[in-house]
Formats: structure tokens, sequence, C-alpha cells
């Protein structure tokens, strides 16, 4: 409930205060509307919707699917396409549109400044909107935080049977392999993986909510998951889950090293967007203060514009290294990722 009174005071005092600074003009008319592609669905992203119509005059257009949904869907239509702009999460998935020709670089001095050149392709085809951290979370009565490092620990016999991982087909496991291959190459990547599925306290099934959920009922003892899950089970409407996520511990690795895997959800214009402009300041306005700030605290996500603070609950957890890698290369070596599980046996 908090949340939600927080969104929607935040999304109001933000109309009002652009209430005089809007741009463009009615919302009759072809050049005034943009064709949104997205594979987010939360509140918070429906709110910046709105407030970006009311600023801008600009009327948003929303096609919700999932990422494969959309991507098929932008191939199938072609230079018929409406989608101007297309966000879904992960970078891999983001490549994987780049590369399939459906998305188009642009030049924006606003997006080049504000976001950090790992956060985005490096020919400007696509850009985070958001990160979010690949993490350990641990049972508090049954492993000692000093005994957790980094991902590459987890290949160690002493983990063996204790670790919860959700399937190889997940893309954010994709892409935690793919950074790995490209930090520490194809052969140890390999062998990490092997170690993995040997150190299984299951076979692979559910969400990463459903690994938080096995550790707290003593199927394994440390589960790979993303950050903004355990911070949307702490404000959960459902009792069982925050209790599930206030008995894990949250662990950063690599903090020594190269810091912490993360990712991003991101937006591309597509390369048929017949509202061009529009779509670029539609992607300007999700990465400015007033919106960053409605991810951060709605979503509990990191947010990419650097002068906007997390979430209090995520600066409890304190300030973390995080890997610089460009994330670009998360697809780059996606599909090797994908061999790789297949050749280790990982469901």
């Amino acid at each position: 409930m908090k949340k939600v009174i927080f969104l929607i005071a935040l999304v109001a005092f933000s109309a009002c205060k652009n209430d005089n600074n809007k741009t463009g003009t009615s919302l009759e008319g072809e050049d005034n509307v943009v064709n949104v592609y997205t594979h987010r669905h939360y509140a918070a992203d429906q709110a910046l919707f709105k407030q970006f119509e009311e600023t801008t005059r600009i009327k948003v257009n929303v096609i919700n699917a999932s990422a494969d949904e959309l991507i098929q869907k932008m191939s199938i239509e072609g230079a018929q396409s409406p989608a101007d702009v297309l966000i879904t999460v992960d970078a891999g998935r983001l490549t994987r549109a780049k590369d399939q020709n459906l998305l188009q670089p642009i030049e924006s001095d606003i997006l080049n400044r504000i976001i950090a050149p790992h956060l985005k392709d490096f020919e400007n085809y696509w850009f985070g909107l958001t990160k979010r951290a690949r993490i350990m979370v641990y049972a508090k009565d049954r492993v000692d935080s000093s005994d957790l490092s980094t991902y590459e620990d987890l290949a160690m016999d002493k983990w063996k049977g204790r670790i919860l991982i959700r399937s190889s087909e997940n893309i954010y496991n994709q892409s935690l392999l793919a950074s790995l291959i490209v930090n520490n190459g194809e052969d140890e990547a390999r062998n990490w993986t092997e170690s993995i599925v040997e150190n299984m306290a299951r076979s692979p099934k559910g969400n990463d909510r459903d690994q938080v959920k096995a550790v707290v009922g003593g199927e394994g003892d440390i589960a790979i998951v993303n950050t903004y899950y355990i911070g949307n089970m702490l404000n959960s409407e459902n009792p069982e889950e925050v209790k599930a996520a206030e008995a894990v511990g949250i662990f950063f690795p690599n903090q020594n090293g190269r810091g912490a895997h993360i990712n991003v959800s991101g937006a591309g214009v597509a390369r048929y967007a017949p509202n061009k402009e529009n779509a670029i300041k539609f992607i300007e306005f999700l990465i400015s203060k007033e919106a960053q700030e409605v991810f951060a605290n709605s979503n509990y996500e990191y947010p990419v514009n650097p002068i906007v603070k997390p979430a209090p609950l995520l600066q409890e957890w304190g300030e973390f290294k995080e890997d610089s890698l460009r994330l670009s290369k998360l697809g780059e070596f996606n599909k090797k990722a994908v061999l790789i599980f297949d050749e280790a046996g990982w469901k």
C-alpha cells in the first residue's frame, strides 16, 4: 500500500510540475503518437506512460506481450510494423532484436550523457532503463556469509547438493553464463557450468521467487536470484513471500574482483518507426530523474540515471561493486552460453 501511495503521489507531483512545460500539440494526428511494444508489465510503467502523455501531449499506444512474441511480431510485420519503441528485459534479448535488424541506431545527447557506456549498445541501437543485479541469497541458519565469495566459488565441492537456480532456458542465467565466458574464457565457463550442475540441490524449476522459497523450505542452502525479486517479495501483499524473503541473507558476489553481474531492462527505437522523433523523446523521458525515481521506488530496480538514488530498501543493502562489462557482450555470447548449458546437462 505504501508503494502504491508513493507511486501515485510522485506521478501526480511530476505531472503538475511539468504542466506548464508541455511540448508538442494536441493528441490528434499521426505525428502525436508513439507505439510502444513492451515486455514489462508493471503498474509503474503504465503510470509513467500516462505522465508522458500529459507532459508532451503525445499519445502512448501500448502492446504488451512476451519478448519473444514481440520480436516475432516485429519480424513478421516488417516495414509495415507500427512499432516505434521496443522495451524488454535483458541485454541478451535487446541484442537479439538488433541482430535481427529490428532496431535502428539513434542520436541523443541526453541518452549518451546520462547512460554509462556499458549500459547501452555501443552503436546506440538500445539503451538501458533500469539495472538489476544477479546475486546470492542464503539460509542464514545454515550458511556463514564469510564462506561466500564469488560465482566461481559455487563450483567448489563444498557446495555439492546445496545450490538452487532456475532453468538454463531463463535469459537471466544465459546472460550470467555469457558474462563468465567473456570474463573467464570458454573453457573455465564450461567447467563452471558442469560443476554447478553437480552441485544443484534439485533439478531446476520455477522462477527466482521459487528459489528463495526453496531455500527457506530447506531444499537447498544458496540460490542465485535477481535483486528486484527480493525487493518485491519483501513488499508483497502475500505474507508468505515476505516471510520467505526475510528469512534469507543477501550477498553480492565478486566484490574483491570484477563486481557482481548486472543486467538491464532497456529500450530501442524500431527499425521502421513511423514516429521516430516521438520514440526518442519517449526513451529520453524514461531516463529522466522523475521517471527513474518511479522505477526505483516501485519495482526495486537500480536506476541508470546516476543522480537518482535506489529505493531506501536497496540502500539498506549497501553499495556494491558492479561488473562494468559492456552488456552488448551478453547478447554476443548468448548462443555459446546456451550450447554450454546443453552440453553440461543443465535442464
